[in-house]
């Protein structure tokens, strides 16, 4: 039975059950193993206006240009007007293959269409922290910059 059978999900907070959101705490944390980056899910009820500009909005809200080497990702859902976004920094967007989050989210699209939220979230996560792992191995002094809890919008 795909995700969306299993429980009615009428809000950001209610989107994920405890279970899935530790699931996708965990795809962050193994993605982010073995390498310096950083990614953040996060979620909101309604993208007022474009959703990439919400997204940007998002990552600096967040903080997440503030890596000391400009390598965050951000993976955006605004549940209600169901749209959602993937944005790298200035780093990691100069070093994925041109096209790369286009067919991550082509990926991830495929996956919600089908109610798998949870699945969707974490294949894409998985792709960032290769990607990340690739170009921005993991440092003696790495530190984690970044929460990997998914962060939840007041909209």
């Amino acid at each position: 039975m795909s995700e969306n059978m299993t429980r009615e999900r009428t809000s950001a907070r209610n989107f994920f059950t405890k279970q899935e959101e530790q699931q996708i705490r965990q795809a962050i944390m193994n993605a982010e193993l073995d390498t310096s980056g950083e990614i953040r899910v996060h979620i909101e009820n309604k993208c007022p206006g474009d959703v990439m500009d919400r997204a940007a909005f998002i990552f600096k809200k967040l903080d997440m240009h503030q890596t000391k080497l400009r390598n965050g990702v951000l993976i955006y859902l605004a549940v209600k007007n169901r749209k959602f976004a993937i944005i790298g920094d200035q780093g990691i967007n100069q070093v994925v293959p041109e096209n790369f989050w286009g067919d991550v989210k082509l990926l991830m699209l495929n996956h919600f269409r089908n109610g798998e939220f949870t699945k969707g979230l974490s294949e894409a996560i998985a792709l960032a922290g290769k990607q990340l792992q690739d170009h921005f191995p993991h440092q003696k002094d790495d530190v984690n910059e970044l929460s990997d809890d998914i962060s939840f919008g007041k909209n």
